[in-house]
């Protein structure tokens, strides 16, 4: 390989130019060997950050990051390679539900997974709340074990996308973590280091969200496709809301739960949506074929391979919620009747963070018996004493801490349900077309209607 003045390079893209394919690869293979060093990567990842890539530059940086190490490599005749990816939210465990699914369709499913970091959730953490279940599978035991059975979850190799590994790190402590064309090849390099045909992306955007706006997770999965494009992948992209939590539990061992549960057919409606959406997707399979697989018991039993596969005891997981029990379990109930209106997921996962169940920094370790579960849905009427949800602690402290935060989480309008009649009634009338009727309904008794109301919400 041809070599290029390091500093050069970087002054280059510092100044918004255009660097070639054999450049980027250049810089990465040296990375990944050493030769350069981490303050000139850190120098040119801050120079991405502020410049930015086009499309090619950053299929240019997928394709060095994925063919820094070793990739997957399957027989010829194979089914075919799928596979999907969150960029992360509060409660979402649709890999744990998905991947099983999607074996039970005849495609394969190689799922290299990663931990939790922040206040969204990670794969591997909630799989490894299910005793003896192993992550660290070689890649010759991964391609034997989806051969057999069609699916695997297992963590990153050292030699799986190892330039990437490195430069996360340097991201993590460079304040050049929000970048699109950084994180695009940082998550394609490792989806696409799987030889898959085919991806689905799952980009959230929210308050439980790395990207905060729908533009900004737009803007992700526009890049991320455009890499799947000339990289010959078909990428499908869905953009999601996470502005409360999927499912009703928040926590590692407490989601497994709710898998298992939803496996079993009894899931909650948002996550079994958004499994046979995205399954459907990459799978070819029409929704009502995966949702036969997924009610008749096929799943369960294709997750139950899975586990046993990797080490886990099938007898553990209808047992997992003694087996993973928090040492306090406290109910959070209602103080006032009236309409749920937000369950932030943001100040859900924040308190999910403090309970233990997540990771400030990527050393952490994690208690996976700690988080949420019975979370109540916004839009749901409530009267006071009704159950919002339930917390799951380690000690007593950090339980009445959890059950202050969601209670600031969830809030519950008084003004909703009052609303509901007049805002109707005011409705009919004006597509009646009658003035003079809203005037003599709603202009004269207003004042004294909106006095009620706030009565109403004080004395709540």
């Amino acid at each position: 390989m041809m070599c290029y003045h390091v500093p050069t390079l970087i002054a280059r893209k510092r100044e918004g130019e255009v660097l070639e394919e054999k450049e980027i690869q250049f810089l990465i293979d040296g990375f990944t060997k050493g030769d350069v060093m981490e303050s000139q990567m850190s120098a040119f990842a801050m120079a991405v950050y502020f410049r930015g890539m086009n499309a090619a530059e950053t299929a240019a940086l997928t394709r060095a990051m994925m063919n820094s190490g070793d990739c997957f490599s399957f027989p010829e005749g194979h089914p075919p390679i799928v596979d999907k990816h969150s960029t992360g939210g509060i409660g979402d465990k649709v890999s744990l539900v998905l991947a099983p699914l999607v074996a039970c369709t005849g495609c394969w499913i190689p799922m290299v997974s990663g931990r939790g970091l922040g206040i969204t959730g990670g794969t591997l953490d909630k799989m490894e709340s299910i005793p003896g279940f192993r992550i660290d599978l070689t890649m010759q035991q991964a391609m034997q074990q989806v051969s057999e059975i069609g699916v695997v979850m297992m963590g990153q190799t050292e030699r799986f996308c190892p330039a990437d590994k490195k430069l996360y790190a340097l991201r993590d402590v460079t304040a050049t973590v929000p970048s699109i064309p950084l994180i695009t090849a940082s998550i394609m390099s490792k989806k696409l280091a799987e030889s898959l045909q085919r991806l689905v992306l799952d980009v959230k955007y929210g308050s439980g969200a790395f990207m905060k706006t729908r533009e900004q997770a737009i803007a992700l999965a526009d890049s991320m496709v455009a890499v799947g494009k000339q990289m010959g992948v078909e990428v499908v992209t869905q953009i999601n809301a996470m502005d409360e939590p999927l499912g009703h539990a928040v926590g590692n061992a407490l989601e497994v739960i709710e898998s298992i549960n939803t496996m079993r057919g009894d899931g909650p409606r948002d996550l079994v949506e958004l499994i046979v959406s995205q399954a459907e997707i990459i799978t070819h399979t029409s929704k009502n074929e995966l949702l036969d697989l997924l009610q008749s018991g096929k799943c369960w039993e294709k997750f139950i391979e899975l586990i046993i596969a990797q080490g886990g005891n099938p007898d553990d997981l209808l047992k997992l919620s003694l087996l993973q029990q928090a040492p306090i379990i406290r109910e959070v109930k209602a103080q006032r009747s009236g309409q749920v209106t937000q369950v932030d997921a943001g100040m859900i996962g924040q308190a999910a963070l403090l309970l233990g169940a997540g990771r400030n920094r990527a050393s952490d370790s994690v208690d996976h018996r700690v988080g949420f579960d019975q979370l109540i849905k916004s839009a749901t009427s409530v009267s006071s004493g009704d159950l919002l949800g339930r917390v799951h602690a380690a000690t007593a402290e950090q339980a009445t801490n959890a059950i202050r935060q969601l209670l600031a989480a969830i809030q519950i309008s008084v003004w909703f349900p009052l609303l509901t009649w007049p805002l109707t009634a005011l409705s009919l009338m004006v597509s009646e077309k009658q003035p003079f009727e809203i005037i003599i309904t709603w202009f004269i008794p207003l004042p004294s209607f909106l006095r009620k109301l706030a009565w109403a919400n004080e004395s709540a």
